[in-house]
C-alpha cells in the first residue's frame, strides 16, 4: 500500500538525518502490544543497552531479552559497494558511516523508513513489528533507479536480559543456514532466533558465527554505566533487487512463526491496523475538536506502543506500560495515562478492560506500584495509585457513561475509600482534620520517588498536596457515582467537606499558593513545587477562585517551561537544572528541578479552568508537539533538563507524557 510520508506522521529532513551526531541523538521505536519492542537510532548505529531490531517479551509483558541486534546493510551498484550501516567502536565512529547517505527519514502510520540515494539508487528501509507476536519485520525496497543493485545484510544478534550487557563467545552459539534463512541459539536460551526472508527465489544464505566486539553505547557511557559490548554475526543474506523490487526479513523468536513469509502482507496488515486506530479516533473524538494539528493524530498512533497484554497464569487482560525502552507496567503511571491513550483514542473497551485487569490485584486498598521483572509479588508502595485508579475509573464512566462496568468497580472504588480512611500500609490513614497522611522511615509513596541505596531524596513524609486533591476529587466523584446508581452518598459528601475544610490549611499566604506537605517531622514544607497544579486540574477543587488563581500564577512563573513542570523552583534549596551524570547525580536531580513533561497537561488544565481561553491552552500545547521529532521520533519524551534549553532525557517514549496532552488538547480544544 502506499505511503506519503509527507502528508501524515513525521518527517525529517536530509539536513538533520544525513548529520552523524544528529541521527545519533534521534531515536524510533515499535513496540509489538505484548511488552516486546524495536528500538534505535535515526543513524543506525546502537548507542543504549536497549537498541535492538528484536528484544522479545518472553513471559509477556515481561520477560524482555535482547535477540537481534542490528543489521548492517551495503549495497552493490555495478562495481561500487557502499555500507548504508553506521557503527560506533570504541575507537569512535566508524567510517564511512552509512547515515550520511540518508536524504530522509520517516514515521509514517506507525512505519520508521530510512531513504538511501547512492549512484542515482534509492533504497527505502521499513521496519514494524507484528501485533501479538515476537517478530520484527524489516523490509528494503529498490525505490528509484535503473540499476539493479546487491544488497548485502549481516545480521547480529545476542541472547540477553534487556538491562544488561553481554560479551559473546562464538563458540557457544549454534548458527546454521536454512533453507530460507538463518536458525542461532545460545547454550540455555528460552527462545531460538529465526531469520527468513520472502525471497527465497534469488536470496543466498551463509552462516558466520564471528563475535564482533566493542561496540560502545554512548549514552550508556554518559549515564555512568558499562558501555562496552560484543554481538554476534550471525550469518549473512545476498539479494539482487530490480528497480521497484523489495524484500521483507522477519526475525522472530516465535516457535510457531510461518514457514513461508508474505512481506507486504505483513505491511498491509500494520498499515491497516494503523488506519483503524485513526478512525476511531476520528469517529469518536477527533470530529468534536477544532482542527487538530497532524501531530494529535501521531500523538494517537503514539498511544498504542503503550497498550500492551498482561497474562497472569489463567488469568489474562490489558495494561499499560509507562515508558520506553526500560519501564515495565506500574500501577500510577497507567491510571494517569490511561485516558488520554484510550478514552482520547476512543477505545473505551481497552479502558474498560484495563480497569478491570487492576481491579484483581487490589490488596488493602492499594493497587500496586510495580510488577517486578522476576515474576514475585508486585510492590504496594505508591500512597497516591489507587487514588489515580479510582480518577480513572471516573474519567471513563463520565465518558462512556457505562453504569455497568460501574457497578462492577464501585465495590472497589467503596473498599479503597474505606482502606485510605481507616488505614493502609506504609502509615497511609486520614486524620481528624480529614486529610491523608503518608509516610514511614526508608519509602517514598508519592510520585517523587527517586532513592539512593536507602536514602529516600524527596521522602514528602505527612500530608502531600496532590494526594489531598486526590482525596477530595476521590470523594466528590464516589458521592456522585452512588447518587447514579441509587446508592446512599451522604457519608462520601461528609467526608468531603470535611477534607475541603481541612484543605484550607494547605493554603500559604505569604507566598501565594498551597504548601508541598503538611504535619512533615520537621513540620509544614512550603517548597514550591508542582504538586499543588492538581488541586485546580481536577474535576473537583478543594480550593477558592482567588487561591486556584494564585496557585496557577505560582506555577506559571516559577514552574513553567515550554515542555512540562519544573519539580523545583529555581533557587529552592537542592534545586538541579541539568539531569545528567552518573545514576547518583541522575537520582538527585530527577525530582530536584527536572522538567516532567506529563505535568504540562494538568497545567493547561489548570489554566484552562481559570481563564478559559481555548487559544491560550493551544498555545501552550504546540511546543510539545514539536518535540515529535527532536528525542523519540513520533512520541514524547519522560523529562527535560530544567534550565535552558530544556534538552530531553530519560525515556525516549512516556506513556503518561503522550496521555496527559492528549487529554489536555481534547479537553481545552472540544468544541462546546
Amino acid at each position: 500500500m502506499p505511503m506519503n510520508p509527507r502528508s501524515t506522521g513525521v518527517h525529517l529532513p536530509r539536513e538533520v538525518c544525513s548529520n552523524v551526531s544528529e541521527a545519533l541523538r534521534r531515536e524510533w521505536l515499535v513496540t509489538n502490544g505484548i511488552g516486546g519492542f524495536a528500538c534505535g537510532t535515526v543513524a543506525g548505529a546502537l548507542t543504549r543497552r536497549y537498541h535492538g531490531l528484536l528484544i522479545a517479551a518472553l513471559r509477556p509483558p515481561l520477560g524482555r531479552t535482547l535477540l537481534v541486534s542490528k543489521i548492517d546493510e551495503a549495497v552493490t551498484v555495478g562495481d561500487q559497494t557502499v555500507s548504508l550501516a553506521t557503527n560506533v567502536w570504541k575507537t569512535g565512529v566508524a567510517e564511512p558511516a552509512g547515515c550520511r547517505l540518508l536524504h530522509g527519514f520517516d514515521v509514517t502510520l506507525g512505519v520508521p523508513a530510512w531513504h538511501f540515494v547512492r549512484g542515482g539508487c534509492r533504497i527505502i528501509k521499513r521496519v514494524w513489528m507484528e501485533r501479538g507476536r515476537n517478530t520484527t519485520y524489516v523490509r528494503y525496497e529498490h525505490a528509484e533507479g535503473r540499476a539493479e543493485v546487491v544488497l548485502t545484510c549481516k545480521f547480529l544478534v545476542n541472547c540477553r536480559d534487556y538491562h544488561s550487557l553481554a560479551r559473546v563467545d562464538p563458540r557457544e552459539w549454534s548458527v546454521c543456514a536454512e533453507a530460507g534463512g538463518l536458525r542461532a541459539q545460545a547454550p540455555g536460551a528460552a527462545a531460538s532466533i529465526r531469520i527468513q526472508c520472502d525471497r527465497n527465489d534469488r536470496a543466498r544464505w551463509n552462516a558466520e558465527n564471528v563475535a564482533y566486539r566493542d561496540y560502545a553505547l554512548e549514552a550508556e557511557r554518559e549515564r555512568g554505566l558499562d558501555y562496552l559490548e560484543d554481538h554476534l554475526w550471525a550469518g549473512t543474506c545476498r539479494v539482487g533487487l530490480r528497480p521497484g523490487d523489495s524484500i521483507t526479513f522477519a526475525l522472530s523468536a516465535d516457535r510457531d512463526a510461518p514457514t513461508l513469509l508474505d512481506g507486504a502482507a505483513a505491511l498491509e496488515r500494520h498499515i491497516q491496523a494503523a488506519r483503524g486506530r485513526l478512525e476511531m479516533w476520528e469517529s469518536r473524538a477527533a470530529g468534536r475538536l477544532d482542527a487538530a494539528p497532524p501531530e494529535i493524530a501521531q500523538l494517537v498512533l503514539a498511544a498504542d506502543s503503550f497498550v500492551v497484554a498482561r497474562a497472569r497464569g489463567a488469568e489474562s487482560g490489558h495494561t499499560i506500560i509507562a515508558g520506553y525502552p526500560w519501564f515495565t507496567d506500574w500501577g500510577r503511571d497507567t491510571m494517569i495515562a490511561l485516558p488520554g491513550l484510550t478514552i482520547c483514542t476512543g477505545r473505551f473497551d481497552v479502558a474498560r478492560e484495563i480497569l478491570r485487569t487492576w481491579s484483581r490485584y487490589v490488596d488493602g486498598g492499594m493497587i500496586p506500584n510495580r510488577f517486578p521483572e522476576d515474576g514475585a509479588t508486585p510492590d504496594y508502595n505508591a500512597a497516591d495509585a489507587g487514588l489515580w485508579y479510582l480518577w480513572a475509573i471516573d474519567q471513563y464512566v463520565r465518558a462512556t457513561n457505562d453504569l455497568e462496568t460501574l457497578r462492577e468497580l464501585f465495590p472497589t472504588v467503596c473498599a479503597i475509600v474505606d482502606a485510605t480512611r481507616r488505614g493502609a500500609r506504609h502509615n497511609i490513614r486520614v486524620h481528624s482534620d480529614g486529610l491523608v497522611y503518608a509516610g514511614e522511615p526508608g519509602v517514598s509513596l508519592t510520585w517523587m520517588d527517586a532513592r539512593i541505596g536507602e536514602r529516600v531524596v524527596t521522602p514528602r513524609t505527612g500530608k502531600p498536596v496532590e494526594l489531598n486533591a486526590l482525596w477530595y476529587d476521590a470523594l466528590r466523584n464516589a458521592a456522585r457515582q452512588a447518587d447514579r446508581l441509587g446508592l446512599p452518598a451522604e457519608e462520601f459528601k461528609r467526608q468531603a467537606e470535611q477534607t475541603q475544610a481541612g484543605f484550607a490549611r494547605f493554603w500559604n499566604p505569604r507566598r501565594g499558593c498551597c504548601h508541598d506537605v503538611l504535619d512533615g517531622p520537621d513540620g509544614d514544607d512550603s517548597a514550591l513545587r508542582p504538586n499543588q497544579i492538581f488541586a485546580v486540574s481536577l474535576a473537583h477543587s478543594p480550593l477558592t477562585s482567588s487561591q486556584q488563581r494564585g496557585v496557577l500564577a505560582s506555577c506559571a512563573k516559577e514552574l513553567w517551561t515550554p515542555f512540562g513542570l519544573r519539580s523545583l523552583a529555581p533557587g529552592e534549596p537542592g534545586y538541579c537544572g541539568v539531569y545528567r551524570g552518573d545514576p547518583v547525580a541522575r537520582d538527585e536531580a530527577y525530582h530536584q528541578g527536572t522538567v516532567w513533561g506529563w505535568l504540562l497537561g494538568p497545567f493547561v488544565l489548570a489554566e484552562f479552568r481559570v481563564h478559559r481561553d481555548r487559544s491560550r491552552a493551544r498555545e501552550l500545547l504546540l511546543p510539545m508537539l514539536r518535540q515529535l521529532r527532536e528525542h523519540g521520533i513520533g512520541t514524547l519524551s519522560e523529562i527535560f533538563d530544567a534550565d535552558a534549553p530544556h534538552t530531553p532525557r530519560g525515556c525516549i517514549a512516556q506513556a503518561w507524557t503522550v496521555g496527559e496532552i492528549l487529554r489536555a488538547w481534547q479537553l481545552t480544544q472540544r468544541r462546546e
